[in-house]
């Protein structure tokens, strides 16, 4: 009998811990879910701030788009991120950062090109050429994403746009962003107005501090090529952040705290896409390309005209990260030369 008792006692206890570990595994299963749908719709509520897609996506019967948007997670794409001056009485304001980027998930490389604000470029909505960054203060992205077209002979998937506040407001998001300082300079803080010492070797920066750093040219001794790697080295350690496993289950307060001051024809659907898919390909190298070029001041203002043999050299370079079969062929022709070389040298 003693032994029968213990035994249903046993039973009874087994019983209980299993309930116990159903019941708290019912319990995390229904906050994933209410995380989920909180996630979700939070995501969607912000995103329809940002969201702007371009003329040629709104004219469905456009016969001038190229291609239609890329699959993020499955096809080559390309993105622009913008950052714009914005200034008080005009429509538009300027287009202070341009970068360019082609991401080909397959062959997982990134190439990057940082477009000098003032190139000389044709401007086709214009018929005529000014200075790059005149295209976004005279018709706003859908100048600006035609113009790079025409310049780099590739179609544009994607644009990001900010202006001043909201890649503040971005930075400060992810928690700030740690640089490889290239000098020592000081730098006036926007808003504020005071100036900040940047002193050579790992510094931490906040979102006014980080906007001071990238923004900064004439104290730089490569003037506006400085500059540019500047951005891209805070643009990668943001997007590094921002993808981290640490920040996922904050993308909803990310998405919200950026909505007012972000512009992107980025869909919802493809959010998480670009997630995935930047973890898997963030630990490749990136290809920093740059468009050398020459200083002009013969007519009175200042322009950078780009040398044509560099332009081709970083058109290609960018097509060639949009195809498949050209990244394998190029390896292969590489792969080949060396063989020759050997085989000659004996």
């Amino acid at each position: 009998m003693a032994t029968s008792r213990r035994t249903k006692r046993k039973s009874k206890t087994k019983r209980k811990i299993l309930y116990t570990v159903l019941t708290v595994c019912m319990l995390l299963f229904s906050a994933v879910i209410v995380f989920a749908t909180n996630l979700s719709l939070e995501t969607k509520n912000a995103t329809s701030k940002m969201y702007e897609p371009l003329d040629s996506e709104v004219t469905k019967n456009d016969s001038t788009k190229k291609y239609e948007n890329a699959k993020a997670e499955d096809s080559a794409f390309t993105i622009l991120l913008a950052g714009i001056e914005n200034q008080e009485g005009a429509r538009y304001g300027r287009s202070d950062v341009l970068i360019v980027a082609t991401i080909n998930p397959k062959t997982e490389k990134i190439s990057m090109v940082s477009l000098p604000r003032d190139m000389k470029v044709y401007i086709p909505d214009l018929g005529y050429k000014d200075k790059i960054n005149h295209s976004y203060a005279n018709g706003g992205i859908n100048y600006t994403v035609n113009t790079i077209e025409e310049l780099l002979d590739i179609p544009i998937d994607y644009y990001v746009s900010t202006d001043f506040q909201g890649f503040e407001d971005i930075v400060d998001t992810v928690g700030g962003v740690d640089v490889d300082v290239p000098f020592t300079f000081k730098a006036q803080l926007t808003g504020s107005l005071k100036w900040k010492s940047y002193t050579e070797g790992p510094m931490f920066l906040n979102g006014n501090e980080a906007l001071a750093y990238v923004r900064m040219r004439k104290s730089d001794p490569q003037g506006d090529m400085g500059r540019n790697l500047r951005q891209k080295q805070v643009i990668e350690e943001v997007i590094n952040k921002a993808t981290s496993v640490s920040n996922i289950t904050k993308i909803d307060d990310m998405i919200a705290d950026v909505g007012n001051n972000v512009k992107t024809n980025i869909p919802t659907s493809e959010y998480f896409g670009l997630i995935k898919m930047y973890q898997k390909i963030k630990s490749s190298p990136i290809e920093q390309l740059q468009i050398e070029g020459d200083n002009d001041t013969s007519s009175g203002s200042y322009y950078y005209i780009p040398r044509e043999d560099s332009l081709e050299e970083v058109r290609s370079r960018l097509k060639l990260n949009l195809d498949d079969f050209g990244q394998k062929a190029s390896s292969e022709t590489k792969i080949t030369t060396q063989v020759n070389d050997l085989s000659i040298g004996k």
